[in-house]
């Protein structure tokens, strides 16, 4: 095996990724694969202690991290998180924006009609998956431009590729960042650099905090009706493994290995976009 030809292809050292939502299940598993690939870390969460402990384990792997609380929807957070990144690591490589999730509140079922769902949590649904992609885009692309390079990888979701019944805010919000990725790619290309990379991952269904209640009967521990229906219509006939599946995706789309890849959404799904069902 060459093994230096494939650290000249995937190979982050030196790089530095900033990643938000990185105290949660699948991007603190995202952020210690890049440390074991060579990257400088700022574990980037609201959730300060969680942030703490994922840094922890990217410096157990040899990694130079960092952890720094970070609300997404607040400017000034994410421009002080960028101040603390730029003076221990004087630049940013890479952005992953992983914050996002959904709330029982907005989500249709049987006790709440969509005619009832309550503004104030659609609209945080929305906010925090969108403006939550939105803000650090503004700040941290303005680094890159300066730096005239970077990459930047938004997260979406199946939801936004195939409206998923009863996360209509989920869905909606993560539509917009799949265009919202597509727009910016364009724009950083044709008017700051074309150095500055921008993709988006749509993962499909892992087992997580956010979409436990929807997918597991809490007081069984059996499959719900919609999760035995997600794996119904997901041809490999598994969830992904949050501590696995999205990384290899993620480490070749931020590394030199997908320098031509621009503008482009991604799935990781174990087929289910391409299932029809019949």
């Amino acid at each position: 095996m060459d093994t230096e030809y494939l650290v000249s292809l995937f190979g982050l050292q030196g790089k530095t990724a900033f990643i938000t939502g990185a105290g949660g299940v699948l991007f603190s598993s995202v952020a210690q694969a890049l440390a074991r690939a060579g990257a400088n870390l700022v574990i980037a969460d609201v959730a300060e202690e969680a942030a703490k402990a994922v840094a922890q384990r990217c410096a157990a792997l040899g990694a130079q991290a960092i952890a720094v609380k970070v609300d997404v929807l607040d400017r000034g957070s994410v421009e002080q998180a960028l101040e603390a990144t730029l003076a221990r690591f004087g630049r940013v490589d890479i952005l992953i924006n992983g914050a996002g999730g959904n709330k029982r509140e907005a989500t249709t079922s049987k006790d709440l009609s969509f005619f009832d769902l309550p503004e104030a949590a659609f609209r945080w649904v929305f906010d925090l998956n969108l403006m939550g992609t939105v803000i650090p885009c503004q700040v941290i692309g303005r680094q890159m431009a300066r730096q005239e390079s970077g990459v930047i990888l938004n997260v979406a979701s199946m939801a936004a590729i195939r409206p998923l019944t009863n996360v209509v805010a989920y869905s909606a919000a993560k539509a917009a960042v799949v265009n919202f990725t597509q727009w910016l790619a364009t724009h950083m290309s044709q008017n700051y650099c074309t150095q500055i990379r921008v993709n988006a991952l749509a993962p499909g269904f892992f087992l997580t905090n956010q979409n436990r209640y929807l997918l597991v009967d809490e007081q069984t521990g059996q499959w719900t009706e919609r999760g035995k229906t997600i794996l119904a219509h997901t041809p490999m006939g598994c969830l992904g493994d949050p501590e696995f599946d999205l990384i290899g995706a993620v480490l070749w789309l931020v590394s030199p290995a997908a320098r031509f890849v621009h503008g482009a959404v991604i799935p990781v799904d174990g087929g289910f976009a391409a299932c029809s069902g019949v």
